[in-house]
């Protein structure tokens, strides 16, 4: 692996420099950035370079940690999909946005590291036995159905591998697993997912949770198969449903196993689980119990905001599936407790679409549309959670900075404890 920095600090620098490759260590190849990890971790390690003409280099080390030697290595080149999924986001996107959104990952390692969601479907021997050696627990895998037919119909893929026999393998070497299902209406519903709920609850304790979670469709579906959202009944009834399997679960594995979406819920217009019966939030970021948890952490810190000066006026943008909770739970504790000068206003996506209802897709276009909409001052604008990546950039490419100019106000991103939001907002 070819080095592209060393941290000033390793007892490398100096010695090793950018452009310099790893050769192996302990005599064996280095496959990638995790296998360095791993290699390195042992009692006691022998590295060998080249530098650029190729001449070698040798250094030994007892019990150093793999961050202590600090060397940043060129990007691994990422395992990526070759399904065509017909609910697949990546593919429902329009020209023109930065390279990185069009990535359709499907790499066992950043499952491992990112809790990126897999199907499994490009795993060879020789990577189902690393995993095993290696011990890359917990995975996330994307079901969808355990019907061998359906499944490859839903991920486009005739020469789809079989999946059963792969989790079975996976299970039996005690290699943890976290799944999905995006349900997709009168597709894998119903009698099917009844079928696949069976199947997976068949593998616990090692195949630990399922999480069903709606269809994401935008409004840039052109030549792409007909879905459709669910209706408001129908999530209600998915959620009666999925409830009633908790029940039996619960008794006979002493654990849940499966849980709906917040988006269900919220579509339904049914109120949230309690907090303990999401277990230990293992598909948080999946969205299972992240607006449980939301409310929770609000009302545990709320009382720090008695303490702050309320003079000035907030704008709390939101998208339209947090805009019921954010109305009913935490609007009237700022205005009627706290006398809180507080506007909250709901942002359309008119860039993904009007099905398109979570706050972390919605563009820096679509709200500042919405901010300079509003009817009445406000100073500082509060954004919604994980609308902006690490670079300050919405999906849209617009910068935080020319967010806050064009706006005029100060501009606060949004954090899961909004209570830090509020204090930040006000001070």
């Amino acid at each position: 692996m070819k080095i592209l920095d060393v941290d000033p600090a390793s007892p490398l620098f100096g010695q090793v420099r950018a452009g310099y490759t790893l050769l192996t260590i302990n005599n064996k190849k280095v496959e990638d950035t995790l296998d360095f990890c791993f290699k390195v971790s042992q009692e006691k390690v022998k590295l060998t370079f080249a530098d650029p003409q190729g001449r070698k280099i040798y250094f030994a080390f007892n019990d150093i940690p793999p961050g202590q030697l600090g060397l940043r290595f060129e990007d691994d080149r990422i395992k990526t999909c070759k399904n065509n999924c017909l609910f697949c986001f990546v593919r429902q996107q329009p020209r023109g946005m930065r390279r990185q959104l069009y990535i359709r990952d499907e790499d066992y390692r950043l499952s491992f590291t990112h809790g990126n969601f897999i199907t499994l479907s490009n795993l060879e021997r020789a990577d189902l036995d690393r995993i095993v050696r290696q011990r890359l627990s917990p995975l996330y895998v994307s079901v969808h159905t355990t019907e061998e037919v359906l499944r490859r119909y839903m991920l486009g893929n005739r020469k789809l591998p079989s999946l059963m026999p792969q989790m079975r393998f996976l299970v039996k070497n005690r290699i943890t697993l976290h799944t999905q299902v995006v349900l997709c209406p009168g597709i894998n519903d119903g009698a099917h997912l009844e079928r696949t709920i069976d199947d997976l609850a068949g593998l616990y304790p090692q195949t630990a949770t399922l999480a069903v979670v709606p269809v994401g469709l935008t409004r840039f579906r052109e030549k792409l198969p007909v879905l459709r959202p669910f209706t408001r009944k129908e999530a209600g009834d998915i959620i009666t449903y999925l409830e009633s399997r908790q029940k039996v679960f619960l008794k006979k594995l002493g654990s849940r196993f499966v849980w709906p979406a917040d988006e269900f819920y919220v579509l339904a217009g049914r109120s949230f689980p309690r907090r303990k019966d999401y277990e230990q939030m293992a598909q948080f970021e999946n969205g299972i119990g992240m607006v449980r948890e939301f409310l929770m952490v609000f009302n545990r810190n709320r009382k720090r905001l008695k303490k702050v000066n309320a003079s000035k006026r907030i704008l709390f943008l939101t998208g339209y599936s947090a805009y019921p909770f954010m109305r009913d739970e935490i609007m009237p504790y700022l205005m009627q407790e706290l006398k809180l000068k507080s506007i909250l206003k709901k942002v359309a996506n008119r860039f993904w679409g009007k099905n398109v209802t979570v706050t972390g897709l919605l563009t820096g276009c679509d709200l500042l549309r919405a901010a300079l909409s509003v009817r009445g001052d406000f100073d500082v604008a509060v954004l919604p959670p994980n609308c902006l990546n690490r670079d300050d950039l919405f999906l849209d490419d617009m910068s935080r900075q020319e967010f806050s100019t064009r706006l005029k106000k100060k501009v606060v991103v949004g954090q899961y404890n909004l209570v830090n939001s509020i204090i930040e907002a006000l001070s």
